[in-house]
């Protein structure tokens, strides 16, 4: 068991056969593999790449950019050359899968136009629609700002893009402060996530 758990790579393929079994187990009970059952499999996988695009924005927010000035100048390439890269790596790709798997739920749930115009289609008479639809667009910019302003400026302050001293310093504050922002939506967007499918159905 050792040797399986030493390599992840291992670990994630059984993990996934452990939870494709479930799943197989609540399509015997459930007796249907039709819209609803999609719905569940679709929700187990957004709230998979959710997990870790939000348990990557936290570890970047909460200990690396907190932390990066107190670590000694000889030791900061460690990070920035190993960690930071491969970090990064999981969290756009995590960024992309979540939002395109939330907008397939919506659609398999049959709301996605009524909560990307927040309810305006069905004249605000469906609160869930603006709630979730609020939620989905909170997720869009978290979305669009990982890909279009951190991932670009996080090359050049990692130098995996070239930039002289002031250009790095620059675009590792303009990562900052966007990753900043994102922890600021972060937790509305995950309220209207939580709530929406408990109190709505």
């Amino acid at each position: 068991m050792a040797g399986l758990l030493a390599n992840l790579r291992n670990t994630i393929i059984l993990s996934f056969v452990l939870a494709i079994v479930i799943v197989g187990g609540y399509q015997q009970h459930y007796g249907s593999t039709d819209a609803i059952f999609w719905q569940g499999v679709l929700r187990w996988l957004h709230t998979l790449a959710g997990i870790m695009w939000i348990g990557l924005l936290y570890y970047f927010n909460f200990v690396q950019i907190r932390k990066m000035p107190e670590i000694p100048a000889e030791l900061k390439p460690g990070v920035s050359k190993y960690i930071a890269p491969e970090a990064l790596f999981w969290f756009r790709w995590a960024a992309l899968v979540t939002w395109v798997l939330g907008v397939l739920l919506a659609w398999n749930r049959g709301y996605l136009v009524e909560a990307f115009t927040l309810g305006a289609t069905s004249g605000f008479q469906v609160p869930q629609h603006t709630f979730i639809g609020l939620g989905m667009w909170l997720a869009t910019i978290m979305f669009f700002n990982v890909w279009v302003f951190i991932w670009p400026a996080q090359k050049i302050a990692l130098g995996i893009v070239e930039g002289d001293a002031d250009a790095k310093a620059a675009a590792g504050r303009k990562a900052m402060l966007f990753s900043r922002t994102n922890t600021l939506l972060s937790i509305p967007m995950l309220a209207t996530m939580t709530l929406n499918q408990t109190i709505f159905g």
